[in-house]
């Protein structure tokens, strides 16, 4: 409940295991418009000539846990035990969301996030292969603008997304915008999606 309604005020928990639970609600806020995707031509020749599979809702414990595992930019650690929990309820009651790259029959990289309304709140990314999550991002915003959402909460700035084409907004226009579109009706449920592309058939 807590997790549900933070988000519907546009904040968000981030703090490292063994502090008190901290939230969050910065200004300015790093969003990304569906329709402001941009996949450079490195991206797009990889989309193209690399065989995968995107998978929604099959491992989301498992994108959880290998978003958790440290990195080399110093994030991933500060998804604990408490957090892993807190998601993985938000997931089996339908609003909390895997993404996930499968190469080879291997989960190589994904991302998660929440959905309400027609908002999607983007928390972590991780990938194992290179490319791994730019892939699921890539063939998962199409598909979510598809779906009638409007909005990608990136929470804050980083080159990565940046280069997507997301932007920084003032949180009053977020939260004015927020407190339009996670009002909109929305069943919450898993999502039984799956993409593939196989090198050669043109999918």
């Amino acid at each position: 409940e807590w997790l549900l309604s933070a988000y519907r005020q546009g904040i968000f928990p981030w703090y490292m295991p063994g502090e008190p639970i901290l939230w969050w609600s910065l200004d300015p806020r790093m969003v990304l418009f569906p329709s402001e995707l941009h996949i450079g031509r490195s991206l797009a020749k990889v989309l193209r000539n690399r065989s995968y599979e995107i998978r929604m809702d099959t491992s989301f414990r498992e994108v959880m846990l290998a978003c958790a595992l440290p990195r080399a930019d110093g994030f991933g650690s500060w998804i604990g035990e408490e957090i892993v929990e807190g998601y993985c309820t938000l997931h089996a009651l339908g609003h909390a969301h895997s993404i996930e790259t499968w190469i080879d029959g291997r989960l190589v990289g994904g991302l998660y996030g929440v959905a309400l309304g027609n908002m999607f709140f983007g928390e972590s990314m991780f990938a194992l292969q290179a490319d791994a999550s730019k892939i699921a991002f890539a063939r998962f915003v199409p598909w979510l603008a598809e779906q009638g959402f409007e909005l990608i909460d990136c929470q804050m700035r980083t080159h990565h997304l940046a280069r997507f084409g997301a932007r920084e907004i003032a949180r009053e226009d977020f939260c004015a915008r927020l407190g339009q579109l996670v009002t909109q009706p929305r069943s919450p449920g898993l999502w039984h999606h799956k993409i593939s592309n196989t090198v050669g058939s043109g999918s």
